[in-house]
């Protein structure tokens, strides 16, 4: 079955970074986009980004670009997501998910918080 594991998070400082790596499994990793996605305390799903199947193209949410990016290792069914530049409005549970029409799965998440 499909299986996403979401590691990487913690607490950081504002102006730090953080890097979290997702693990998939059960499904043909190479042939799907994966997507980023985050919670805050309080607040709705907010959609962060997402890569292309061979990695060659990103995209991201707006209050995120210039200090996110997104890649994946194919060899390691492994999606990361570096956050650079951290703001105390980025604490949030990170997911990430893969859409496998008509399906959507998602990890457990990691919790990321910035505070000083």
């Amino acid at each position: 079955q499909v299986n996403l594991v979401e590691s990487g998070g913690g607490l950081v400082q504002p102006g730090g970074s953080l890097r979290l790596s997702c693990v998939a499994s059960g499904f043909s990793f190479s042939n799907y986009w994966m997507y980023w996605v985050r919670q805050a305390p309080g607040k709705g799903l907010e959609w962060a980004g997402a890569i292309n199947t061979g990695g060659t193209n990103t995209y991201y949410a707006d209050t995120v670009k210039g200090r996110f990016t997104i890649s994946r290792d194919i060899a390691k069914n492994t999606a990361y997501l570096q956050m650079n530049s951290l703001k105390p409005e980025d604490t949030a549970v990170y997911y990430c998910n893969v859409r496998l029409f008509p399906d959507s799965y998602w990890g457990r998440g990691t919790q990321v918080t910035v505070s000083s």
